[in-house]
């Protein structure tokens, strides 16, 4: 169930229950205690209650979890090529395009600090213009409460992609400029053709097309 809510979409118990292939009763047991453990948080409307991942930290550390397993696969086994290709990791991009971007903001300069040091990314000045230049409002993410960019291991890939307020704010700009577009029954996003033109022009990625 949780897997289920990485894709950064809220779900009723009875969704989470199909998911899981447990009764509706289960489920509920379930959800409770992951609401007691704060891994989940609930939103009542009207007569339906819709649950989420509780914040990025734990979208994060689920994540994590995934590389120990050695097999995220197993949590959509349906699609497992397009979530190698690329995916949400809650609020942020993740996958073989995610990683080739963070690979790319570090070589160009963009982002200064190592994923060693546990401190998180500094933006540069050449950085801070040239995320400006795409479209991210770089103060307006700076001032929210959460932190700003750090790398987030991924599972698929075993190595990092950026994740952080800045890299949810890439994430929101790749769907807005209809460079990805989502899936609406899972994590999976599909690069479209105007974003692999794009990732080559910007940043000197080559994406292939998706096989259906």
């Amino acid at each position: 169930m949780l897997y289920c809510l990485m894709d950064g979409r809220a779900r009723t118990s009875t969704e989470l229950a199909m998911v899981a292939a447990v009764s509706p009763s289960t489920a509920s047991v379930h959800l409770q205690l992951l609401r007691e453990q704060r891994l989940v948080s609930v939103l009542a409307q009207g007569k339906h209650r819709y649950y989420s991942v509780s914040s990025s930290s734990v979208a994060s550390a689920l994540e994590g979890l995934s590389v120990l397993a050695g097999r995220g696969d197993v949590f959509e086994p349906s699609t497992p090529e397009r979530l190698r290709a690329a995916r949400t990791c809650y609020d942020h991009l993740a996958g073989t395009v995610a990683v080739a971007l963070h690979d790319r903001f570090k070589t160009l300069g963009w982002l200064s600090g190592s994923v060693a040091s546990g401190r998180g990314y500094a933006l540069t000045p050449s950085g801070s213009k040239a995320f400006g230049d795409l479209g991210v409002d770089v103060e307006k993410v700076r001032s929210l409460r959460r932190r700003f960019a750090c790398p987030c291991l991924d599972w698929s890939e075993r190595r990092p992609h950026l994740a952080g307020a800045l890299g949810a704010a890439v994430l929101k700009l790749a769907l807005k400029k209809k460079w990805l577009v989502q899936h609406l029954d899972s994590r999976a996003l599909d690069v479209t053709a105007l974003g692999r033109r794009e990732m080559v022009a910007r940043f000197g990625i080559r994406v292939e097309a998706a096989s259906h």
